[in-house]
């Protein structure tokens, strides 16, 4: 959403001097991509059942950035309209990416999950059956009250 916001709000034809320590475009991919899955990680609880955790100084670190060189590099991309679309799309493309391998992932791990519920459930069901044959081919004789063979 800042993203657009961003986009939107630089329609000018302003472009800014090429910083020192400019991100180059196929990083800004990554850690763009990386940022917006550190964003919408912040309402999911973690292994540790904690929420609302900032992730951003961990995709900071990952990159070997600071935030300056970050906003620098951003506010540079953004004066320059064409450049920073293809950036976002790009994002976009790898997001979408991303998103269809956790879900067949994820419908892959679910599937597993019923066979083996199915699978306990049969098992359980064939194993009532056999106790009840079992238990059938056994009566009792009125004359011992013992158990014999059918």
């Amino acid at each position: 959403m800042l993203m657009c916001v961003a986009i939107a709000s630089c329609t000018s034809n302003t472009i800014l001097e090429k910083p020192k320590n400019l991100i180059p475009k196929d990083e800004m991919v990554d850690l763009l991509t990386d940022i917006l899955i550190a964003d919408g990680a912040d309402n999911i609880k973690n292994t540790n059942l904690q929420r609302n955790i900032n992730y951003f100084p961990l995709v900071f670190e990952k990159y070997k950035i600071d935030t300056i060189r970050f906003k620098e590099s951003n506010y540079y991309y953004t004066s320059k309209i064409d450049e920073y679309s293809e950036i976002l799309e790009q994002v976009n493309q790898r997001l979408k990416a991303l998103k269809e391998k956790y879900d067949l992932e994820n419908k892959y791990l679910d599937s597993i999950k019923n066979a083996k519920k199915d699978s306990l459930k049969n098992s359980k069901t064939i194993r009532s059956r056999e106790f009840i044959k079992r238990d059938s081919s056994l009566t009792l004789d009125p004359r011992t009250s013992t158990e014999k063979r059918n």
